[in-house]
């Protein structure tokens, strides 16, 4: 027969315990008479803990005499056994919370005082109870409260609850350590696996595909100039510096700028550099000024390339260009660009201040970037072939100057200037064959201060001597003294300089037609082309 009492063999684990918050409204609690509450302090030393873990069973042997006293005590629920004759006494109300009366279990709520045993703390001397605990005294016996938590043991007792709080909380510290670390040796095994499943870390990349380039395109014009192309180391008179040339002949002859090799006309050395890397010594042909053009000459290279020349007086504006050169001595360096103008007259030097290093150039005006060291330098066309040789640069601060008075070097600002192939290669066929270019000249002494629009021919000088040549090109047109040249072939000129760069894109013997302005009234002449030595 089951007594009340709770067993070795029952399973207490079945019905979930209930959260706090889940426990119903304290008006379907049982009543006062039922549940006697505990003193104010007993309560406070004693909190409820929903998740603590439940008292120690008390001895059996006592619980067992308290069960029994219980049924026939004052005011117990249990009702006596009636005498022979007497009517059974009325059943005390039910708690509508508690179980079955054949299953009934007697536990401690939470509101009643602790059981006092061996282990438990001693009574508190100011409660509502004055008389001490006794010892071996057990707590009444109480309806089971299905909502009710387990009273847990204060803290002066076994200490077994707060242990169990704290090995959850390592518990879930342990889980969450042990997570940390079985990804981070998921991720390790996962990474490793797929280097050793690849092998190491391939990208993805186009293979050495080396087609030829197009023939007109900057890559194939540059593959096939390159070999033709040579830079100049030149030293002398205390002066050194860097230019290019390119070949043109079998012979050894490279066509280069006079200011290029200027240092090394009294006696300097020249070394010129293949594209290859080769070297060899190098000496002047011939060099002249005016056009700012020199040939030099090396002896002993085999497989020279020449670069085929092409026609300037074909060139039109917009036409790709393509040049090559040593800028800053960096050698075989290409650049592109466009033809931007024609017939762009320039001049060059004059630094000795006699005007006899003055060069007038016809120019061709390119946007393709040229630097110090393309001096020189071929510019060539679209199919490759040489239409100008680069000789200047336009510079933002040309006019700026270091501490000795020299002009500081500029980068390129889009505006190089070359002078056209057609009459670099008179030159260069001068120079080889005679050491010396010819001028073409048309035989008067041009007033260089005239401020107004063309060029005036000047007046006669102290001694008397006229500016018009006796029996020159000019004096047998017919020009005077005083006269204004304004239109060459007409084209319009502006100063002295413009005349003499187009009369100078001419060789001489050429006829010419010059428009001119004499006593307010315009005149045409025409004229044959003389010619004189360069220098």
């Amino acid at each position: 027969m089951n007594d009340g009492r709770p067993t070795e063999s029952a399973d207490t684990t079945q019905q979930p315990q209930p959260q706090w918050w889940s426990r119903p409204d304290e008006s379907t609690a049982p009543s006062p008479r039922e549940t006697p509450l505990p003193s104010p302090r007993q309560s406070d030393r004693t909190p409820v803990m929903p998740y603590a873990a439940t008292a120690p069973e008390p001895d059996t042997t006592a619980l067992d005499t308290a069960a029994r006293d219980a049924a026939t005590a004052p005011g117990s629920d249990t009702a006596p056994e009636p005498l022979p004759g007497e009517a059974p006494a009325p059943a005390a109300p039910r708690d509508p919370f508690a179980p079955p009366t054949t299953d009934e279990v007697l536990v401690p709520q939470a509101q009643a005082q602790a059981p006092a045993h061996a282990h438990s703390a001693p009574a508190d001397p100011y409660g509502a109870h004055p008389a001490p605990a006794d010892p071996y005294a057990t707590a009444p016996a109480q309806r089971y409260d299905p909502w009710a938590a387990p009273l847990q043991v204060a803290d002066g007792g076994t200490g077994k609850p707060a242990r169990a709080g704290r090995r959850a909380g390592g518990l879930v510290v342990g889980a969450v350590l042990l997570a940390l670390v079985a990804g981070g040796i998921g991720g390790g095994i996962g990474v490793w696996a797929e280097r050793s499943a690849s092998g190491g870390i391939t990208l993805a990349q186009a293979g050495p595909e080396r087609p030829a380039p197009a023939p007109d395109s900057v890559a194939g014009i540059a593959a096939g100039a390159l070999p033709g192309v040579v830079t100049l180391h030149v030293q002398g008179g205390g002066e050194q510096g860097t230019g290019t040339g390119f070949v043109l002949d079998g012979r050894g002859h490279i066509l280069t700028n006079n200011h290029v090799v200027e240092a090394a006309a009294a006696g300097g050395r020249i070394t010129v550099t293949f594209s290859g890397g080769e070297t060899a010594a190098a000496t002047i042909v011939g060099r002249d000024t005016g056009y700012d053009l020199a040939v030099v000459k090396v002896t002993g290279v085999n497989g020279l390339r020449p670069l085929p020349l092409g026609n300037s007086d074909g060139v039109r504006v917009g036409d790709p260009v393509v040049a090559i050169g040593a800028p800053f001595d960096l050698s075989n360096t290409v650049t592109a660009g466009i033809i931007s103008a024609k017939e762009r007259p320039i001049t060059a030097g004059g630094d000795k201040g006699d005007g006899g290093d003055v060069s007038y150039v016809d120019a061709l005006q390119t946007d393709a970037p040229i630097n110090p060291g393309n001096s020189g330098g071929p510019l060539l066309d679209g199919r490759g072939r040489v239409i100008g040789i680069n000789s200047a640069i336009r510079a933002a601060n040309e006019s700026d100057k270091d501490d000795d008075g020299t002009p500081h070097q500029s980068g390129s600002i889009g505006l190089g200037f070359a002078i056209p192939v057609n009459q670099g290669k008179r030159v260069a066929e001068e120079l080889i064959a005679h050491g010396r270019a010819t001028h073409p000249v048309i035989g008067v002494t041009l007033d260089m201060q005239y401020t107004g629009d063309g060029a005036r021919v000047g007046a006669k000088d102290a001694a008397g001597k006229s500016p018009v040549v006796p029996g020159g090109p000019s004096a047998k047109a017919g020009i005077r003294p005083g006269d204004v040249i304004t239109r060459v072939d007409g084209t319009r000129v502006h100063s002295g300089e413009e005349l003499i760069i187009k009369i100078r894109a001419h060789r001489p013997g050429d006829p010419l037609t010059l428009t001119l302005l004499r006593g307010g009234r315009q005149r045409e002449v025409r004229l044959v082309l003389g010619s004189a030595d360069g220098s």
